[in-house]
């Protein structure tokens, strides 16, 4: 009976190491999915599974110690188009879709970005100064006084801990331009002076209405967008030549130096020229805080290549994509599926060169989201930004009727409001992962899940996995000597919470 009684002793202590060594080694981790199946931004109620053959399950390694880019936000644009229908709504919509973008138990937008005069997803052309006038004195944004203001500050008074706004211009007003047009022409050097003030005039008339620019970039699309809406050019070395000797002197000395300030915003396909134009020397690159950047290039391609590039470059400024959109579609109502489908084309499926076709193939646009934003997240990028947040269900309103869609659609007519899977996938980023969050090493060996990582400033670690693939894939996450198996379904994007004790 001694003997049993020690080897029941025995027993018990293996046991309860077992059970200490198990609680040990596991992560506690809260699970969220969205999923062609249906499931949209849903808890899953596992936290810990079994898995039969656990030496066949992909093993990804998080590496916190491995520190990359401070992330400075994810979120939306406030156009005219998406205030104007925000207006025709009954106000508990009005307030639902706000609520559904800032609040903190929605996607709690933290980067966002509006245009400086108007653009094609404006009702119409319109300027702050519409008559010439070199000292400015008629300067007025009252055509966004009854639109996107007060958007911008029903969605401040929602967001707990706020959102920075970047502005950008598609065009000076037409008395300032070489072809006297709101679309194509370059700014004339006589106005360099002028325009660089109209920035200023801007800050400060926003401000007075209680919205701080937290950023500007120079010119949306320099290069142009074939001549159909509003549009300015400017050639890399105009655009560094103008910040060096106007607008960034002119900014500091109205006491706007704190206002980040950004090159080039157009496709990925030309950072190398700008970053070399930008970044050439101490001088060139005093008053540029970063690049803007855009995806319309390619409909798979995210420019690994470029983005390093720019990074390399410019090592401390900031790298950000400041508008992405399914472009040239009129959006699929009601119609989740569609999202998940390889069915969209964007402007290059009709319009690209022949040589550049190869790069616009038709893609799913759940797909092209996930893939670009943790693409860019791997390679540097620090902020990402949709465009429109508010749409119709065809596509507008657009004065150009440049049809495009939005994670959120609405049917004015009936009071409806569609929430996309893409604001799904968009939430999967800015809902977890939080201003002022750094992005940190992974191993992952499986080349068909895509994955990124950060660490947020309250310490706990996000990863955000994505999975085009047409079967669920089981992994073993692990971290710090401690893991977690999960499952993550077919055609699904994953977000994975991990709250170190």
């Amino acid at each position: 009976m001694k003997y049993l009684s020690i080897s029941i002793l025995v027993v018990i202590g293996l046991l309860l190491y077992s059970c200490k060594n198990q609680e040990t080694n596991d992560l506690s981790a809260e699970v969220y999915e969205t999923s062609a199946a249906g499931k949209k931004l849903d808890k899953l109620n596992f936290v810990s599974m079994q898995i039969e053959g656990k030496d066949s399950v992909t093993l990804i390694q998080i590496l916190p110690e491995e520190k990359f880019q401070t992330i400075t936000g994810f979120g939306g644009s406030f156009t005219e188009s998406s205030a104007f229908l925000l207006n025709q709504l009954s106000k508990e919509k009005r307030a639902e879709i706000l609520e559904a973008y800032f609040h903190e138990n929605g996607a709690g937008y933290s980067l966002t970005r509006t245009h400086i005069n108007s653009c094609d997803f404006s009702l119409g052309h319109y300027s702050y100064t519409p008559t010439a006038d070199k000292n400015l004195d008629n300067f007025s944004v009252k055509e966004d006084m009854d639109d996107i203001i007060p958007m911008i500050k029903e969605a401040q008074e929602i967001s707990k801990e706020g959102f920075k706004i970047i502005a950008s211009p598609w065009t000076a007003p037409p008395w300032m331009k070489d072809n006297n047009d709101w679309i194509g022409g370059k700014l004339l050097p006589e106005y360099y002076d002028t325009w660089a003030l109209f920035f200023s005039k801007y800050l400060k008339a926003y401000n007075e209405q209680g919205i701080n620019i937290w950023g500007i970039t120079v010119e949306n699309e320099p290069h142009g967008n074939g001549n159909n809406w509003e549009s300015m050019h400017y050639s890399p070395e105009e655009m560094t030549y103008f910040v060096q000797n106007y607008l960034g002197p002119k900014l500091e000395n109205e006491g706007y130096s704190d206002v980040v300030l950004m090159g080039y915003d157009q496709n990925r396909a030309g950072i190398k020229e700008w970053a070399q134009s930008m970044y050439k020397d101490e001088n060139t690159s005093k008053y540029f805080d970063g690049m803007a950047i855009h995806w319309y290039e390619s409909t798979y391609d995210f420019f690994p290549e470029a983005l390093q590039y720019a990074h390399q470059k410019a090592p401390d400024k900031y790298l950000i994509q400041t508008e992405a959109c399914v472009d040239s579609e009129v959006p699929h109502w009601k119609d989740d599926a569609w999202y998940w489908r390889k069915e969209a084309t964007d402007w290059g499926w009709d319009w690209a060169p022949e040589d550049q076709k190869y790069l616009h193939p038709k893609y799913v646009p759940v797909y092209r989201y996930a893939r670009d934003i943790i693409g860019c997240l791997n390679n540097w990028v620090d902020g990402w930004v949709d465009w429109n947040m508010v749409l119709d269900q065809n596509g507008g309103p657009n004065w150009f009727e440049n049809w495009c869609v939005a994670p959120i659609l609405v049917n004015i007519e009936s009071d409806e409001v569609y929430y996309t899977p893409l604001y799904y996938t968009m939430a999967h980023f800015s809902k977890y992962i939080r201003p002022g969050a750094q992005r940190i090493g992974f191993e992952n060996p499986d080349h068909k899940l895509m994955l990124t990582a950060v660490q947020n400033p309250d310490k706990s670690i996000v990863c955000v996995l994505f999975n085009p693939s047409m079967t669920p894939k089981e992994y073993e996450l692990q971290m710090q000597k401690k893991n977690i198996l999960l499952q993550i379904d077919a055609q699904a994007i994953q977000t994975i919470i991990i709250n170190q004790k």
